[in-house]
């Protein structure tokens, strides 16, 4: 039998953070990382280094102690974690559990949308139908009306009868737990929505994390606004609402997306004021090759090649990114890359772009 206390005495899972407890509970229950990735709507990677600091912090050997463990804490009762399925939190099975409480729900849509109920991921369906979904999901807190449905999702394209109701029904079919009579999509006078607290979005927990590590920048703690930042990164799987029809979905790939590169520039500048030069450069020279006409992250790019002792490097951006503008849209570098270009060759900090990182 593997060991499951470490040397210092056993800390249950109050040590874990919540999303690990999540993956720990997960593990107990039966599943695989890739079974895991699915449930949490999660990139595999991510469980996997989930998992590394779950045993860090227990003290544990490997994923056999893990499961032990869960047993032993009483996070998971033999014969009510059933392989492949995780307990819908909050039902009776959850609470025998002790499991961590949460949705029924879970959408998640920075990258190709993905649905798990319960634990167990869920098709809803052709992609206007999952368009619907994704609308509620991105307007918390409020209804939107029939009308709005249609314009976000159909656009121009509307069609005619109450094609909105049936994508409905629908997907209250669909989302229903077992049995249970109860929706995760509520109807009153303005229109539909998701009810509260039942529904978890990946979007709020991104801003969430985005927030917690600008307070922990505003504290003094750069190490720690560099993790949480790299932990709202994590929830990006891709694009945002990939495939997905309609104005609404187009404005918010865009707005996601544009999210997503500002707090990948913010994370490379803390980087760089903590002397962590290379993990700045690889993460900045990955963000250049995806956004090639993005003058500001080409910028901070030279200045951390420039940082990290890359001179020649750091000019050689400036020519790529120079040629890239010219071919695809005909311009000349702006003034922020021209200023980058300055500083690097006078061999200081002003215009290379990190005041503007600093500010994203």
């Amino acid at each position: 039998m593997p060991t499951t206390t470490p040397a210092g005495g056993d800390p249950g899972v109050t040590a874990l953070t919540a999303d690990e407890r999540e993956v720990l509970y997960a593990l107990g229950c039966g599943l695989g990382d890739a079974e895991i990735a699915g449930a949490l709507a999660l990139p595999e990677h991510v469980v996997a280094e989930r998992l590394g600091r779950v045993l860090g912090k227990l003290g544990l050997r490997d994923r056999a102690a893990a499961i032990v463990h869960a047993f032993d804490c009483g996070l998971v009762v033999p014969g009510q974690g059933p392989r492949g399925q995780v307990p819908a939190p909050g039902t009776t099975a959850g609470r025998r559990t002790g499991a961590v409480p949460g949705p029924w729900l879970r959408v998640s849509v920075l990258g190709p949308l993905l649905t798990s109920l319960a634990g167990r991921p869920v098709d809803v369906g052709p992609v206007r139908q999952q368009a619907v979904l994704a609308a509620l999901a991105l307007s918390p807190g409020r209804s939107v009306s029939r009308r709005r449905l249609l314009e976000d999702v159909w656009g121009r394209e509307m069609p005619d009868g109450n094609v909105v109701p049936v994508y409905v029904y629908r997907l209250r079919r669909r989302l229903r737990l077992g049995e249970r009579p109860e929706s995760v999509i509520r109807r009153d006078r303005y229109g539909y929505g998701l009810v509260p607290g039942v529904a978890e979005v990946d979007v709020p927990r991104m801003e969430d994390l985005a927030a917690r590590s600008a307070q922990a920048e505003r504290a003094g703690d750069l190490s720690e606004a560099v993790r949480l930042c790299g932990r709202a990164l994590e929830l990006f799987r891709g694009e945002p609402l990939a495939g997905l029809p309609g104005p609404f979905a187009e404005a918010e790939r865009l707005r996601l997306t544009r999210r997503r590169v500002a707090l990948a520039q913010r994370k490379a500048d803390w980087q760089l004021r903590l002397g962590r030069h290379a993990e700045a450069i690889a993460g900045l020279s990955a963000l250049a090759q995806e956004e090639p006409l993005n003058e500001p992250v080409a910028a901070l790019l030279m200045h951390a090649l420039w940082r990290g002792g890359r001179r020649a490097e750091a000019l050689a951006v400036f020519d790529r990114a120079g040629r890239r503008l010219a071919d695809d849209l005909g311009v000349a570098p702006g003034d922020v890359l021209v200023r980058a270009r300055r500083a690097v060759l006078r061999g200081d900090d002003a215009g290379t772009g990190h005041a503007r990182a600093r500010a994203a």
